[in-house]
């Protein structure tokens, strides 16, 4: 299990980790789950953190606690799909890692995201409906997306039935007012779930407004071998699905030509996991700029097409921080993905104007 997380790439919650801190930032102190734990804030029990709750709009000129040059903007105020012509740009509560969903809320009000997304994972808090709600009315960010317990070592969560977690995840975005629900296709041993995914969620599609976004996954490699981990593959747009999720991460460690991919989607693309790679086996999640996917590229062809109306999607950065030294290089590294992320998208090419 630990081989094939660290393949994976992404932080693994669990524990004391994905525990620790998990109500900070709500009203009233904080959040009390089965067992009588109380979970506190970042800053300790029942706290908002360093300048939790910062209020949604536009500022001429603000900082983190570390001195970053925060980029303007606000919030949306739904959390449902983009408005004509803009694009939103939220923040993946995974990318807050080895902090909890709390702070990724509290992260994303001061950094000035348009909102989370929530992966459902260790963490209680990610798998409370009314906690959740209450952290995005307390930070005025809106919940734009789930992500369904489908790693590795989510296993678990909620049930081990994977039809099951579709479901609550369904739930959990109409009841939060999110748009999306992002999800993985099976993994190779999930072989009865496997044989029905496509009809399934293409069924499950049409039972809701909210959009199962199939997320493009990668072959695990392990040396020169390579492995396939996902039914019916980890290239979702060989499949009829109604909806996709791109992540350029994914791409960089399949070694795809995103822009191909993306071009395959076509207008089912519904959902971004921005990020950047350098073709490792790894999966990596840099901050965009700093690998060789053509993510700047993205963005400004996701400009024009949101100008033209056929782009109501959003774009979530899902990075990894885990070994950021402190709460001050994470944001920076948080604050200097969203500032990459607006500023390419404030290009529209000459030839969609």
């Amino acid at each position: 299990m630990e081989a094939a997380e660290r393949l994976l790439g992404q932080a693994v919650p669990g524990g004391d980790d994905g525990a620790r801190g998990a109500g900070g930032g709500t009203p009233g102190g904080g959040v009390t789950h089965g067992g009588g734990v109380t979970h506190g804030g970042p800053d300790g029990p029942g706290t908002t953190g360093s300048g939790g709750g910062a209020a949604p709009g536009v500022t001429a000129e603000r900082r983190s606690p570390g001195g970053v040059l925060l980029p303007g903007g606000g919030p949306a105020a739904t959390g449902g799909a983009g408005g004509h012509g803009r694009v939103r740009v939220g923040l993946s509560s995974a990318s807050v890692y080895p902090e909890n969903t709390a702070a990724a809320f509290e992260i994303a009000g001061r950094l000035g995201y348009d909102g989370v997304e929530v992966m459902v994972w260790n963490d209680p808090l990610s798998q409370d409906i009314e906690a959740l709600r209450r952290l995005s009315d307390y930070h005025a960010m809106p919940i734009l997306a789930v992500h369904a317990p489908c790693l590795l070592i989510t296993q678990r969560v909620w049930t081990t039935d994977p039809w099951t977690k579709l479901v609550r995840a369904r739930r959990a975005a109409e009841q939060l007012g999110a748009g999306t629900v992002v999800v993985h296709p099976p993994f190779r041993w999930q072989r009865a779930y496997g044989r029905r995914f496509v009809e399934g969620v293409h069924r499950m599609a049409g039972e809701t407004d909210v959009r199962f976004a199939v997320e493009n996954m990668f072959p695990w490699r392990y040396g020169e071998r390579e492995a396939a981990a996902y039914l019916p593959g980890w290239d979702p747009t060989e499949e009829d699905y109604r909806h996709f999720t791109v992540d350029l991460s994914h791409t960089a460690t399949s070694r795809s030509a995103a822009l191909e991919m993306v071009a395959r989607m076509g207008d089912r693309l519904a959902h971004v996991h921005l990020a950047d790679g350098t073709g490792s086996a790894k999966d990596e999640h840099l901050v965009p700029g700093r690998g060789t996917q053509p993510c700047a590229e993205l963005l400004h062809r996701l400009a024009a097409q949101a100008a033209a109306g056929s782009f109501d999607g959003t774009v979530v950065l899902e990075v990894n921080t885990r070994k950021a030294g402190s709460r001050a290089e994470r944001e920076a590294d948080l604050a200097e993905a969203l500032a990459f992320t607006r500023r390419h998208l404030a290009v529209v090419p000459q030839s969609a104007r």
